[in-house]
């Protein structure tokens, strides 16, 4: 997972280099399919790309070479027209890289485009329990960090892989052209440089990443102390939060020159080491050349030749680490394409008549636990009968289940034992998406989009007009609040709706559930958090919305469901009583009734 304040291809975990995953790779880059016909004109475009790269040294050797023989009055061809020749290279290399470059992008964008939609679709329909045991920090760095890197791999690994290995065969086929003799005393020193070049390469990035670590522990130290800075205040600990800083920022400092020396050193020894090799290169060349075994323009030719395989060899290093990245991103996105999806549709459908719910539910000898805590049950053994248009109400201390029974009339699990049905019928013989577009939730922390308001409460009927989500919102006693903003339905709500208080977010999602017109309507603790006030508006709204409609109220606040038709009280998974508030209040040492004195009491 990807560290506070640090996103980049280094959070990529790496992965070997072998056949199993170089099929999960393959199977990734079938993505690239439909636009094999672009691809193979970009792999096309890389070889020809390389080899006018290539072709330029020669063109030199053949001016050098010129030029010198005019100087010596022989028959050559004028240095004018290799010099144009050259410039024609050089017009149909740039031709040829920007093509490379547009092509593989179009390719990429495309096919990555295909690939984040396909992982966004997996990823939305897996169900509650892949995401109760996941970060949605890890989620957001698969379909940032980890396609990112695909994405690199297709528009410019892939290219820069296959640009070195022609370049490397054919560059070393060229120098062993020019001279045989010469190539073997290159050969014997450019791969010392290079192995030594890798190895202080893997440090150097190994003390960049110790160097990136530092700093997010220090930016993750000023994201705890300005989201606490209350806190900070109220205890008069800015000096502390300063020293933490400071400390943390000296760890910063202490890599950081750390890896100065490393990096001076590096640059230093590659200097040395490259210089020296092309020294005793053209040392050795220039004594071919006294003897007549080389000219002034093959030996010219020869050595940026060997700067072309020498830098090939060197960027094998830091592709071979790439290609390890792009394995393991490969793998994490595989990992999310291969998870058991529920079975929902990610296409509109209108409700079929068949599938239409009238109201009727029922919770038939259900037991459960939650899969990450199968030892832990959660729900022994319960019956709840509802009837269309009635008012059942769960209460019960802390842990006894109630929002489990939420869940699972939601059917966002399946019970381990017993059944759930709607009109009769079980809930598994109705697609799970016909049934959830018929219900409606208003739960006790509301989740706002970041859009406006008008988005906010047309989320529950995405095909509204504004004189429906109006009609709606006045309904949830959220016009006038919302009216009394300068733009009115169009205010930006914020990131989770943080620009709105806790009532008048609820007041939005009870809008929002009365636009959607559910035929059963879930409402989890919709006022325990509320101020007096708050809760008298939700309240009325809340009436407004259940009317005509199963309502399952699970509550806090026994004085929000004096009216429920029905009462169930759970207590360590089972339900312990049943009836309504008055039959309840009549049972001797009754559990509803010991919770309805506590409150009284409290209050």
């Amino acid at each position: 997972m990807a560290r506070p304040g640090r996103m980049n291809s280094d959070d990529v975990p790496k992965a070997k280099i072998n056949k199993e995953n170089w099929k999960e790779a393959l199977l990734i880059f079938g993505y690239l399919k439909p636009y094999k016909g672009w691809f193979s004109v970009g792999l096309l475009v890389i070889g020809l790309s390389s080899l006018t790269t290539l072709a330029f040294p020669y063109f030199l050797k053949v001016l050098i070479d010129s030029a010198d023989a005019l100087r010596q009055g022989k028959t050559a061809i004028s240095p004018g027209n290799i010099a144009l020749g050259m410039v024609g290279i050089l017009v149909l290399q740039a031709m040829l890289s920007f093509s490379r470059v547009f092509i593989l992008t179009r390719v990429g964008e495309n096919a990555l485009a295909d690939l984040r939609a396909d992982v966004y679709k997996r990823l939305i329909c897996l169900p509650m329990d892949f995401f109760a045991q996941r970060r949605v920090g890890e989620l957001s760095s698969r379909l940032s960090t980890d396609l990112s890197q695909i994405q690199d791999a297709v528009t410019f690994m892939l290219a820069e892989i296959l640009r070195g290995i022609l370049t490397l065969l054919v560059g070393i086929g060229l120098i062993l052209f020019i001279s045989p003799k010469l190539t073997l005393v290159m050969l014997s020193v450019i791969p010392v440089v290079v192995i030594f070049a890798v190895i202080f390469g893997k440090y150097i990035r190994k003390l960049s990443r110790d160097a990136q670590d530092r700093m997010a522990d220090s930016n993750t130290v000023v994201q705890e102390s300005l989201q606490g800075i209350s806190n900070v205040k109220a205890f008069s600990n800015e000096w502390f939060e300063v020293e933490r800083y400071v400390r943390s920022l000296s760890l910063v400092v202490g890599v950081a020159i750390r890896s100065g020396k490393v990096r001076g050193m590096f640059i230093s020894f590659m200097l040395f080491s490259l210089f020296s090799a092309i020294t005793l290169v053209v040392w050795f060349g220039v004594g071919l050349m006294q003897n007549g075994q080389m000219s002034f323009g093959d030996l010219t030719a020869f050595v940026v030749y060997t700067s072309f395989v020498g830098g090939s060899m060197a960027g094998f290093a830091d592709l071979y680490s790439n290609l390890q990245k792009t394995l393991g991103a490969t793998q994490r996105v595989r990992e999310i394409l291969k998870e058991e999806t529920e079975p929902v549709t990610t296409s509109r459908e209108p409700i079929d008549p068949v599938n239409r719910l009238h109201g009727d539910v029922e919770l038939r000898h259900v037991a459960f636990a939650y899969p990450s805590r199968k030892e832990v049950p959660v729900l022994k053994d319960i019956f709840i009968l509802g009837k269309k248009g009635q008012q059942i109400a769960i209460v019960g201390p802390s842990g006894a289940g109630k929002s489990t029974i939420s869940a699972l009339i939601l059917r966002f699990y399946e019970p381990d034992s017993g059944g759930i049905y709607f009109d009769g019928r079980p809930a598994s013989e109705i697609p799970l998406s016909q049934v959830r577009a018929q219900m409606a939730i208003v739960p006790q922390d509301v989740l706002l989009f970041g859009g406006t308001i008008r988005e906010n409460i047309a989320y529950g009927n995405p095909d509204a007009s504004i004189d429906e989500i109006i009609a709606a919102a006045q309904n949830a006693h959220a016009h006038d609040f919302v009216s009394a903003f300068p733009e009115g339905y169009e205010t930006v709500v914020g990131e989770r709706g943080v620009k709105l208080s806790g009532g008048q977010r609820q007041r939005i999602a009870i809008a929002r559930a009365i636009l959607k017109d559910p035929a059963i309507l879930i409402l989890d603790e919709a006022t325990s958090s509320l101020d007096s006030a708050s809760e008298s508006l939700v309240q009325d709204a809340l009436e407004n919305l259940m009317k005509n409609r199963t309502s399952i109220v699970i509550a806090h606040r026994l004085s929000t469901i004096r009216n429920a038709d029905q009462i169930i009280v759970l207590d360590r998974g089972f339900v312990k009583e049943s009836g309504t508030h008055d039959e309840l209040l009549q049972l001797e040492d009754g559990l509803y009734k010991n919770l309805h004195r506590l409150q009284i009491d409290f209050h």
